[in-house]
């Protein structure tokens, strides 16, 4: 079962209608998914790293210019001022370890989640601001916040900054806001930063004897707390600096900043914070979710990406977990996990500052491998969700490198890998126990990716999206589940009341094409254009004058063409 040889092949996305090839499509689904991913063609040594691409998926037939038969599947290269400068002056930018860099400063890729915010649509990644975008054409409209009002950029990049910041920003569906942070790569200081959704300036607070070790991919929060935990992705200096080889790991626990809401916000902008607790919790996670009525403590359910490094990538010169030469179809491509996955759910009580796990879920024989979770985001079921449907990637051994396990062999033990390949594993786990409610396993050949909840639409009618959900908490809808293959990639669709009835309807490409890696998705119950009332940045507004004049001539025209056109 080896990955999808069509997983980094470029030029492979763009617009495609789908048709339904297996079973019968729900008249009561509405609304659109959207994707995440990064373009292969720009991404360097890694896969993470290219510029961001957007997908729309539309779950009702003859939407966004599709035959009345056909599902829009509609996918952009996102216009965004790196990428406008990039085109300009493509000589000028070098793919690094971790990204790209020009002498304009860092690029913000925008490639990891789609974040939906009422009708509003932004992308989103873990080193750069927030991207809005117009949900129906997918264009970009600005980034998110003034640069300076981010905080300094460590490197003086005189256009544009690096923002080591979240690809999981936090929407606050009480305070009409959005909360994220800010990290400094040099020494881990962290800030919390807050916007309002119009305007140019962030509000934002340094917390005081914080030291971020690794980074921060996600903000958690609850009604009254913002949570934030540090993630397992870990920068090598020797790799940054191009002095050699990667020499360190991830770490087995993280620390958690528990922040009030009310704190923040009681105190002027710019002015440091001190966060309530600093506890730990472990092993490693990505992503972790709060439930939003903390009256009894701070429930989260943590994703645990064991023994997963996802700096490091694959090269030309690997050999894979069971001695074969790396595919150079899958050079690239990131180091899949060398352990099984497992997810848990704990109590946090923020006045003792303890941490309580409540219950664990891990399944080695099949759950292999933390990936994507699939979570009802409306807040009746945030405030008490019933079910986690979360996704395992599967053992891939040609995806795991000698080099990766000679890196990680005080934790990994060669002779404990499975003997055989383990494929990709969908299951229901009830909140408050995490016992399993249903599963599906994939084919052997499968790469499924990228879940998304759909909540039950009863309403739903051609041209119409009125979420009215019967029973939220995550059952009453559907899975979408796109799955990856050389023969042609599908989209699989899931009662999410029952999962073990495997998919109930499958859409497909036409003549078997295929789509790259896919990120994160989301869904939301319509698209419509952006509001053009509303005051978004202006790049041409983010520049500085003298800073832009440091640059030699023909890129300092470049920066103004491309903020004038």
């Amino acid at each position: 079962m080896p990955l999808p040889r069509s997983i980094l092949a470029p030029g492979t996305l763009g617009d495609l209608d789908l048709r339904l090839v297996a079973g019968a499509w729900p008249d009561d689904i509405a609304g659109e998914v959207f994707i995440s991913t990064s373009d292969v063609a720009t991404a360097g040594r890694h896969a993470f790293f290219g510029d961001g691409w957007m997908i729309r998926l539309s779950l009702q037939p003859g939407s966004h210019g599709a035959p009345a038969d056909a599902f829009a599947w509609r996918a952009r290269l996102l216009d965004t001022p790196s990428r406008r400068l990039r085109e300009a002056c493509p000589d000028a930018f070098t793919t690094r370890a971790y990204g790209t860099s020009s002498p304009f400063g860092f690029s913000n890729a925008a490639n990891t989640a789609p974040l939906p915010w009422g009708d509003r649509l932004f992308a989103t990644w873990d080193v750069g601001r927030p991207v809005e975008l117009d949900p129906v054409t997918l264009e970009v409209l600005g980034e998110v916040g003034q640069k300076d009002s981010w905080g300094p950029d460590p490197f003086g990049h005189p256009v544009l900054p690096m923002v080591s910041s979240t690809a999981h920003p936090a929407v606050d569906p009480e305070r009409g806001c959005l909360w994220t942070v800010r990290s400094n790569p040099m020494t881990g200081e962290l800030a919390v930063l807050r916007w309002d959704g119009a305007g140019t300036e962030m509000r934002r607070w340094p917390l005081e004897g914080v030291t971020l070790p690794q980074s921060m991919h996600t903000v958690g929060q609850t009604r009254d707390w913002l949570v934030l935990v540090d993630c397992a992705f870990r920068a090598d200096p020797n790799e940054v600096l191009g002095l050699g080889e990667r020499s360190v790991t991830t770490f087995v626990d993280e620390p958690v900043f528990l922040i009030r809401k009310d704190e923040l916000e009681a105190t002027p902008s710019g002015q440091p914070v001190t966060p309530r607790a600093v506890l730990r919790v472990g092993p490693e996670t990505n992503h972790y979710y709060g439930v939003w009525d903390d009256a009894d403590g701070i429930r989260l359910v943590l994703e645990h990406t064991i023994d997963t490094d996802l700096a490091m990538a694959l090269r030309a010169d690997d050999v894979d977990a069971w001695g074969r030469p790396v595919d150079p179809a899958l050079v690239g491509m990131y180091v899949h996990p060398m352990h099984q996955g497992a997810v848990t759910e704990v109590l946090i009580d923020p006045d003792r500052g303890t941490v309580t796990v409540e219950s664990r879920f891990e399944d080695p024989t099949r759950a292999w491998a933390v990936q994507l979770s699939a979570l009802d985001w409306s807040v009746e079921a945030q405030a008490a969700p019933t079910v986690h449907h979360q996704l395992f990637t599967g053992f891939r051994p040609d995806a795991i490198c000698q080099r990766a396990l000679d890196l990680y062999a005080e934790r990994v033990d060669r002779d404990a890998l499975p003997a055989e390949e383990i494929p990709a594993h969908l299951v229901t786990l009830t909140r408050g126990g995490l016992t399993p409610k249903g599963s599906h396993t994939f084919a052997p050949d499968d790469y499924a990716t990228s879940p998304c909840f759909v909540p039950r639409n009863p309403g739903a009618t051609p041209g119409r999206s009125r979420y009215a959900p019967a029973e939220p908490g995550g059952t009453d809808g559907w899975i979408v589940v796109p799955v990856l293959h050389d023969d042609g990639f599908r989209v699989e669709l899931f009662d999410a009341g029952d999962v073990s009835r495997g998919p109930i309807a499958t859409l497909a490409a036409p003549g078997g094409a295929t789509v790259p890696f896919l990120i994160h998705s989301a869904w939301m119950p319509r698209a419509v254009p952006s509001d053009p009332t509303i005051e978004r940045l202006r790049f041409a507004d983010d520049l500085d004058e003298h800073a832009v004049a440091t640059l030699p001539d023909e890129l300092a025209d470049a920066v103004w063409r491309v903020a004038t056109a």
